[in-house]
């Protein structure tokens, strides 16, 4: 299995016990379900299909909730689509419950004639079709188009540079949080946040949702608005991990700036503590093809080498043709990426300062089992915190979280180079430290002769406790 891990959505062409579990084995991590469609009970009922798969695997995986967030979108049309040609003007109407035409469409997002002025550039259907605003009359915006085509039902709309208000949760999402707590998902992806505050907001609620369950969900910040990136690090800072979502991204700041900030947002994030996945068409030609194109190998292999924790699959996985093929392909691809890794983990170490007991025990196995060629690296954790930490910096030492609580087991699956596993709780430190090592002899991890670092806490079983580093020797 590579390092880094595959995230995939769930479907129709994936809701099957059969072909679910087929995933899994290929080396899905994370399970994605998509809060944009579907009803309430269809998710419940999802998420009992992934822990059952999981549990025939004999695998633990993650559930990612991905919340919808606003719909900023035109309405419906006669005949469902129509044609606009450049140079026509079209008007998109905020008061209008009339199915659209060639010369206007309603609006799912009301708010829309507040939120843009003469000259602003609109781009819908993910940035295939160009308007500019000619001026605002009332609820009406009219426009001349520049790049036309095919507009259909409920296509997206995204305003060039940023600016539309709509809030990052909505009532939908503030419901769909309810669900997502009910069966305890791992992590929750938020849509569109502006700033930490939406993400804050979105702790508290889930928070509040999950108290029943006594559960608190990780948060993933969904980066996607221009608006967000100025403020990049305070949202990063609030949340668990972030999403490169270079779709609405690439629409609203140019599809040429994406890759920087790809770049930027996976670096920012390793070096705050931070979880990231990167998502959007990465094996896009899978949806109906059995191989991906040649640009689509390298956009996953840069994204490895770039050290995303995650790579994650859409439509590929939910509605494609080939959704088990396409797992197949991108575990191959981020193994080859990941062998071809220069380590330059001394580099990493250069003028870094821990603050914490726990966080330097872990800085000092990964420096150790580097430089003595352990097999293995064990972290005896409670929270995965220490595992963690040890996951952001590239080391090609396998990493072994082992813990007693099934949640932190789960949430250690989206750490990179981590390989989650549960094992009892104990007591006396001796106890844990020989069944941790004969776990890992009974799995194949380690042989006689073979040397690992392990680290615990002492007294056991306190999180954020880790105060012991031990290197040893296979008899």
């Amino acid at each position: 299995m590579p390092a880094t891990k595959i995230v995939a959505t769930l479907g129709p062409a994936s809701s099957t016990p059969e072909v679910l579990q087929r995933m899994i084995r290929a080396g899905v991590d994370v399970v994605r379900l998509n809060f944009s469609h579907g009803k309430a009970q269809d998710h419940i009922e999802r998420a009992a299909l992934v822990r059952e798969a999981a549990k025939a695997v004999g695998k633990e995986v993650a559930i990612m909730a991905d919340l919808q967030g606003p719909k900023i979108r035109v309405g419906k049309f006669e005949g469902g689509k129509t044609i606009i040609e450049p140079g026509q003007k079209f008007i998109l109407d905020g008061a209008t419950t009339e199915l659209g035409n060639n010369e206007r469409v309603g609006l799912d997002y009301k708010e829309l004639p507040r939120d843009v002025r003469p000259g602003d550039t609109l781009l819908l259907n993910d940035g295939l079709l160009k308007l500019t605003v000619d001026a605002v009359k009332g609820a009406e915006v009219h426009t001349t188009v520049v790049i036309g085509g095919e507009l259909s039902n409920n296509k997206g709309i995204n305003k060039a540079g940023g600016g539309l208000t709509a809030p990052a949760l909505t009532g939908k999402d503030m419901e769909d949080i309810k669900t997502a707590m009910s069966f305890q998902c791992e992590y929750l992806a938020v849509s569109f946040p502006k700033n930490a505050t939406d993400m804050e907001m979105a702790r508290q609620l889930a928070n509040v949702a999950g108290e029943p369950y006594r559960h608190k969900p990780a948060l993933i910040a969904k980066i996607e608005r221009s608006e967000a990136i100025p403020v990049l690090e305070s949202i990063i800072k609030a949340s668990d991990g972030i999403m490169v979502a270079r779709g609405d991204l690439a629409v609203e700041v140019g599809n040429a700036a994406v890759p920087a900030l790809q770049k930027r947002m996976i670096k920012m994030a390793r070096e705050l503590d931070r979880v990231v996945i990167t998502a959007t068409q990465m094996m896009e030609s899978m949806i109906v093809n059995p191989v991906p194109t040649r640009a689509e190998v390298s956009d996953v292999a840069n994204a490895v080498l770039d050290g995303t924790d995650a790579v994650m699959l859409s439509a590929e996985t939910a509605a494609g043709k080939y959704p088990v093929e396409t797992v197949e392909m991108m575990a191959n691809i981020c193994v080859e990426a990941e062998n071809a890794e220069e380590i330059s983990l001394d580099a990493s170490f250069t003028d870094k300062k821990f603050g914490r007991i726990d966080q330097s025990i872990a800085m000092g196995a990964l420096f150790t089992a580097h430089h003595l060629g352990c097999k293995a690296i064990v972290a005896l954790t409670e929270s995965g915190s220490t595992a963690l930490w040890m996951s952001r910096h590239k080391i090609h030492v396998p990493i072994f979280g082992l813990t007693s609580q099934v949640g932190s087991q789960r949430r250690m699956c989206l750490y990179r180079n981590v390989r989650p596993l549960l094992m009892s709780s104990h007591s006396d430190r001796d106890e844990a430290l020989k069944h941790a090592e004969s776990m890992l002899v009974e799995a194949g991890v380690l042989k006689p002769g073979d040397t690992y670092a392990i680290t615990c806490g002492e007294p056991m079983g306190y999180p954020g406790g880790t105060n012991m580093l031990k290197v040893c020797l296979v008899g």
